[in-house]
């Protein structure tokens, strides 16, 4: 139960702080436990990013783990701040960050390059929250570009999994068990019709892609897919601060050369373009829910989540820097919370409730050592669901953004640029695209004339 209550048809109760809307749980909101339950089981996902720290930084696997707990822990900043969306990794930048880094030697150096990367990220997500650019960019994109951004995104996260070298190379049955059950479970009209008449259906369905990641890690143990999971039992605790200070933060490598901040200048610019595509998404997620219910009214802020996606990076490119960097949207996260709001107040209270439950749960799952363990050896598996089931989303998001043939054919052009060969290049020839075909104003005078001649 949460101490304030919300009138119907208003905002979540809040303290306010300039552009940030703060809410604590308990207070502002009440634990939903559904999203308890997914959040707990989900966590193996995020905790998975500590294998990119090992192999691409040369640090141990307790200071490797502990980047990854600071990095969950600030996740928490979003929802706390009145951002409605679950943040995560920026995952289509993953190659080309490990790409940029590959050029400078395993150890201080590289760590001292991936400082740059995020903090120049930081400070391009700053410029655009502060001036509030990032809304209005998002205010005067064309719908078929927006669909387009959305596609792509679809395409590239579909594409990274089921391509022959993808991410579930020798899981294949796992994953595909645990895709088509996360699609029934979220998405089905069958499903949902038998779930009204079914506890056990029902009590499935509130949880998510849950069913899905258990179904692919059985199956993957029972053929051989995956190992069995060797349960180690305790709370993890080793906080090897002293190691962050000394070993990744810039107080103990060293502050980044002003050649480094301007060697990777190209590549931030290529990350914020991927990174704005989520902000895309999230507008879009956030706007197909809250036209579903009354009783809440829901405010996304593009230079909200931008600033806060700032603070994230910078704080760890100061201390700890990220390899999968500080994203605004997690969206397999964002998605079945999401979906599961639409269903009505009595089963989520607020799309606060929902996203700030999801992201304790997390934080609590990542210390709970039996948890981790058992999910550990899946987690390729678990990441590759939720790129599978956010490609679905984007999809039928971007389908309903557009209204005519010329915006559907532009959109799709675009996205398959953007999917396949890169967020510049998807932006570039949406805009081509967008002026060679015609604006909507000019589709209409064009109309008007045409109408006005053959009378």
């Amino acid at each position: 139960m949460a101490l304030m209550k919300r009138a119907y048809g208003a905002e979540q109760p809040y303290i306010p702080l300039g552009i940030f809307k703060v809410r604590f749980p308990f207070i502002h909101y009440r634990l939903e436990w559904p999203e308890v339950i997914q959040g707990l089981f989900c966590t193996a996902i995020s905790a998975a990013a500590y294998v990119y720290h090992m192999e691409n930084l040369g640090i141990s696997f307790e200071l490797a783990f502990l980047l990854t707990v600071i990095n969950e822990l600030l996740y928490f900043i979003h929802v706390t701040m009145g951002d409605p969306v679950c943040p995560g990794w920026i995952t289509p930048a993953i190659p080309l960050t490990l790409s940029y880094l590959s050029a400078y030697a395993v150890g201080p150096e590289r760590i001292q390059a991936l400082a740059a990367v995020q903090i120049m990220t930081a400070l391009f997500f700053f410029f655009f929250g502060i001036t509030g650019l990032a809304k209005k960019i998002i205010g005067i994109v064309p719908k078929s570009m927006q669909a387009g951004i959305l596609l792509g995104a679809g395409f590239s996260a579909v594409n990274s999994v089921i391509k022959a070298n993808g991410r579930v190379v020798g899981m294949e049955i796992s994953f595909w068990v645990g895709a088509v059950i996360s699609l029934i479970v979220l998405y089905s009209v069958h499903y949902n019709k038998f779930r009204t008449k079914n506890k056990l259906l029902d009590l499935l369905g509130k949880a998510g892609i849950v069913p899905g990641m258990i179904a692919a890690l059985i199956v993957g143990v029972v053929i051989g897919e995956i190992p069995m999971p060797t349960i180690q039992w305790g709370i993890f605790h080793n906080f090897d601060f002293a190691g962050i200070l000394s070993q990744t933060s810039v107080f103990g490598i060293g502050w980044p050369s002003i050649s480094l901040f301007l060697n990777c200048i190209p590549l931030v610019i290529s990350i914020y373009i991927i990174a704005f595509g989520d902000f895309i998404t999230s507008e879009a997620l956030i706007r197909d829910a809250d036209k579903v219910r009354d009783d809440e009214i829901i405010d996304f802020n593009p230079s909200r989540s931008n600033i806060l996606s700032g603070i994230r990076n910078l704080i760890e490119g100061i201390f700890c820097p990220h390899v999968t960097l500080a994203g605004p949207l997690w969206g397999a996260g964002t998605i079945a919370v999401a979906e599961r709001y639409k269903r009505g107040r009595a089963g989520m209270d607020s799309i606060f409730s929902g996203m700030g439950t999801l992201k304790f749960a997390m934080i609590v799952g990542i210390f709970i050592t039996p948890l981790m363990s058992i999910f550990t050896p899946v987690a390729p598996v678990l990441v590759s669901l939720t790129l599978f089931v956010q490609g679905f989303a984007s999809g039928y998001l971007a389908m309903e953004m557009l209204k005519t043939r010329e915006e559907r054919g532009c959109a799709c052009i675009m996205g398959v640029a953007t999917g396949f060969v890169s967020a510049a290049t998807g932006l570039l020839v949406g805009l081509i695209l967008h002026v060679l075909i015609g604006f909507p104003k000019q589709q209409k005078t064009e109309a008007a004339l045409a109408e006005a001649e053959v009378k």
